[in-house]
């Protein structure tokens, strides 16, 4: 069982009382002592949980029924390759054309798009209040949002799978991160984002993929699409060369800043 998945079951055991028990979690995710206190030890890292005496349970104020994701948080992701991730969302936001509409998912590197749209007139959907945020100063800039719950750790607005909540919007780009990238495609931690961003790609003409090296030296997670549906990838110069060279081979243009 990939750690995601046992991520998600400790969260669903604290749902009902905001508590979980060791031993609960060791018939629960049938791991050993070790794996579970290194599971909980990084998640009170994270500060989704607290570790207690017996077992671990929420942070105090905490409702034990409000939506959650898995994977870093926003705020812990936000400092990590941060230089990488500029390069990377200015280049991305060089191949936007004045005027035009586009669909931005939520993410620390897609945030990094932001300062480079001022002066565009772009219309832009997203379901990142971090990404609203940065475009509301910009007053050319029109910003569409969809329907949902609002998931604080990414401060992302996301709906189940099945059910619908974008606006009647078509977009000639869709500028997308991840979680991890491989040989099977493009991932993420939480089946929710899965769900919300294959509704993005539904819509979008060209799939851009917005990622820092480290992101191909993880691959783990759920599947959100194939190589074959991505049309482009930037990234940084960290990506190994048989690496760079296997997406090239699977037909996606690689741009490596």
């Amino acid at each position: 069982m990939h750690a995601e998945e046992r991520e998600r079951r400790i969260f669903e055991a604290l749902r009902p009382t905001g508590f979980v028990s060791y031993r609960d979690l060791e018939v629960l995710l049938d791991a050993s002592p070790a794996t579970i206190r290194r599971d909980l030890a990084r998640l009170e890292d994270a500060g989704q949980i607290v570790r207690v005496h017996g077992g671990a349970k929420l942070p105090e104020g905490e409702d034990a029924s409000a939506p959650r994701l898995m994977g870093t948080p926003f705020d812990q992701s936000i400092t990590q390759n941060l230089s990488a991730k500029q390069a990377i969302g200015k280049a991305a936001a060089a191949l936007c054309t004045p005027g035009e509409g586009v669909m931005i998912d939520g993410g620390t590197t897609t945030l990094q798009m932001c300062p480079h749209l001022d002066g565009l007139g772009l219309q832009v959907l997203t379901n990142s209040l971090h990404i609203v945020n940065a475009l509301l100063p910009q007053a050319g800039t029109r910003i569409l949002l969809p329907s949902g719950a609002v998931f604080r750790e990414q401060n992302i607005i996301l709906a189940p799978a099945g059910e619908e909540s974008m606006p009647r919007f078509h977009a000639p780009r869709l500028f997308m991160g991840a979680a991890a990238i491989g040989a099977q495609g493009v991932m993420q931690a939480d089946p929710v984002l899965v769900a919300a961003e294959r509704r993005l790609i539904d819509r979008a003409e060209d799939v851009i993929l917005l990622v820092d090296s480290s992101k191909f030296r993880s691959q783990s997670g759920t599947i959100v699409c194939g190589l074959d549906e991505i049309d482009t990838i930037i990234t940084d110069s960290g990506i190994a060369p048989k690496t760079a060279q296997g997406l090239r081979d699977a037909g996606v243009k690689l741009v490596v800043v």
